[in-house]
């Protein structure tokens, strides 16, 4: 894989990662709701159900390119029209409203991850727009979907540990960020498409 790809594999992942999503902003909820201590197990069922939900993404992948490897082609494109969509809702976007979740349990924080549509679409893009034009064994997709998992979860720690200081400073430059990040982004596809 050359580095420019592995590179903007990485730019993917990490904005992908922490822009905010159900797993970020819960986590963010809850740190500023119920401290640590209180929301321990849920930021534990997040980053569980992250692992799991892209070991799944991995699989699902490996049995299209074992099967269907014409699909590839066709999910990569599907892939780069997410990536797009999430440009533009990632620049249009505007901070979340408040969340009254009520409860921080390991198992509201791990079944959120399997609806949590968005992880599903960053582990199958990645995977399809960056790694299975080079290989398509299934120990190097589970090797790059726990690199996304891992990702992932620092940047939901990064959302529990700046708590209300990041929420603070979205909130007043939202606008900024997002349209940076949809721009990063929308370079990273050109890279897919090449």
């Amino acid at each position: 894989m050359p580095h420019y790809v592995l590179g903007n594999f990485f730019i993917y992942a990490i904005i992908n990662a922490i822009t905010p999503g159900p797993g970020n902003i819960l986590a963010l909820n809850t740190i500023t709701n119920y401290g640590w201590k209180k929301g321990r197990p849920l930021f534990y069922g997040i980053f569980a159900g992250y692992y799991v939900v892209q070991l799944i993404c991995a699989i699902f992948v490996y049995g299209i390119s074992s099967f269907l490897p014409n699909v590839l082609n066709v999910m990569k494109y599907i892939g780069t029209a997410y990536i797009l969509f999430l440009a533009i809702h990632i620049a249009i976007s505007k901070p979340p409203a408040e969340n009254t979740e009520k409860s921080a349990s390991f198992v509201r924080g791990f079944m959120l991850q399997f609806v949590n549509v968005k992880i599903y679409m960053f582990g199958i893009t990645a995977l399809t727009g960056y790694v299975t034009d080079y290989s398509t064994s299934v120990w190097t997709l589970i090797l790059f979907e726990m690199i996304i998992a891992t990702i992932g979860t620092a940047a939901t720690l990064i959302w529990t540990g700046m708590g209300a200081l990041i929420q603070k400073f979205y909130k007043h430059h939202y606008r900024i960020i997002n349209i940076i990040l949809a721009l990063t982004l929308i370079e990273c596809i050109f890279s897919m498409l090449n």
